[in-house]
């Protein structure tokens, strides 16, 4: 039989949305994606320093091998829109809630297994066969993670504050830095011996105490009230994904377009500017973790208050000063490293992460908007997790290679950051015109799917 999909926009004075579910909401996207980015930016950070000499054959080249690195990467950015999938269509038909809980469950759990792995000189090719395998399922559960993370803020936000709320799911990029950078700044403290050794292994294995901790507040948290209307009033569709890619396949394309620099931007100033600055330019481990430490918690107060002004100025406006300001400092961040003042490189991490914030923190307010209640978890994990394919995982690979092959120059790299900007000036310049489009228009509420 067919199902009607509603385009309705939620209830803006149903009592549901209420400040305190609002607050709690956002707490607890705050601290599951906090986990989440952990996990995984603890792996991108050991892709970076450890994992090329310790799982891939030494070729006597230190670069090949952390390309190697950011290979496997990579690969679990391959995957990530099959769990965008599979957890949409879970959190489309039966609740976010559940399909959140998974998503940590599942994230936790190969994280802790990274840590137990033999290295290529015990295990052999089975090292990185195992590693390869961990980190599919990594990228299988972040698939799903932020979809939900970013609705459960969102839909419990009201009206005049869903950037606000909805921006502390986002403030997981930066509390997940914080956490995996103090852990490698701590195990780097060691020495590199030690690091090779074993204390890489340190945040991998601390990754279930954090599980469990955010495991405690989700199982608290209640489901989204958007969600238990669309319940109420019978909508919920079997086949979100048919209906999200006969219906919206535009505004997914629109969408990919509209995160560019805010999956794409934070591999080019982060993951890879680590690597460029400790392989090329020679600084040490522990002066740009601990630069990047500084920076992301100067992020967890910036964010919000920057996001807390896209409320009352508007998300454009946010959205495009970001965009302009990652173009102006692109180049800037790159050669400060020739600097090699510690002083230097941290102030340029933060002015990196403040002028290009408006890009990141308006994501789950704008997607949602575009996307009708039940089909929005499938959709926004398909818009977000396509951009990871393509801008977090392809682009820094390439940039790494590109990097190497001008013999060390940060051009190339400069060059795709700044292209990341005006893919998303392009992206997000549609979506918010059809957004703005839809809402002109008579309300559709007959398209059906089988």
């Amino acid at each position: 039989m067919a199902e009607p999909v509603s385009n309705a926009q939620p209830n803006a004075t149903s009592d549901a949305a209420t400040p305190t579910k609002a607050r709690k909401a956002a707490l607890a996207a705050f601290v599951g994606t906090s986990i989440e980015y952990y996990d995984y930016y603890a792996y991108a950070t050991a892709s970076a320093l450890v994992f090329g000499k310790l799982f891939f054959p030494d070729t006597g080249n230190p670069f090949i091998g952390t390309m190697a690195a950011f290979a496997t990467f990579a690969v679990g950015f391959l995957v990530r829109p099959i769990g965008g999938i599979v957890f949409g269509h879970y959190g489309d038909r039966v609740g976010r809630k559940t399909a959140l809980v998974t998503t940590l469950v599942l994230m936790g759990g190969a994280t802790f297994l990274i840590g137990l792995l033999p290295t290529y000189e015990t295990a052999g090719i089975l090292s990185p066969i195992c590693l390869v395998l961990l980190r599919l399922a990594q990228g299988f559960a972040v698939g799903g993670e932020w979809g939900g993370a970013a609705l459960i803020a969102v839909e419990h936000a009201p009206p005049s504050r869903k950037t606000f709320y909805s921006s502390f799911a986002q403030l997981g990029s930066p509390g997940g830095t914080v956490l995996s950078s103090a852990a490698f700044s701590l195990a780097a403290l060691l020495g590199g011996g030690d690091l090779l050794e074993w204390a890489w292994r340190v945040p991998f294995l601390f990754s279930a105490v954090l599980v469990i901790i955010g495991l405690v507040i989700r199982l608290k948290l209640e489901e989204s009230p958007e969600f238990q209307r669309a319940q109420k009033r019978n909508t919920v569709v079997k086949s979100p994904l048919k209906v999200t890619v006969q219906g919206s396949w535009k505004l997914i394309l629109m969408g990919v377009g509209t995160v560019a620099v805010g999956v794409g931007g934070f591999y080019m100033t982060g993951t890879l500017f680590l690597s460029y600055a400790v392989d090329q330019v020679g600084i040490a481990q522990q002066t740009i973790l601990s630069a990047q430490l500084i920076a992301a918690a100067s992020s967890i107060v910036s964010f919000p208050v920057l996001a807390a002004l896209a409320d009352r100025y508007g998300k454009r406006l946010a959205m495009f000063s970001g965009l302009i300001g990652t173009i102006v400092i692109a180049a800037p961040h790159y050669y400060m490293a020739h600097t090699e003042s510690a002083v230097l490189i941290t102030l340029m991490l933060i002015v990196t992460q403040t002028v290009s914030a408006g890009a990141w923190v308006t994501i789950p307010a704008l997607l949602s908007e575009a996307f009708p209640v039940e089909t929005r978890y499938t959709a926004m994990s398909l818009s977000f997790q396509l951009a990871g394919v393509l801008f977090g995982g392809l682009v820094p690979v390439a940039g790494a290679g590109l990097v190497a092959m001008a013999a060390g120059s940060p051009l190339p790299a400069i060059g795709l950051l700044i292209a990341l900007a005006l893919i998303n000036l392009l992206g997000a310049t549609l979506l918010i015109r059809a957004v703005a489009a839809k809402a002109a228009a008579p309300a559709d509420i007959s398209e059906r799917t089988a």
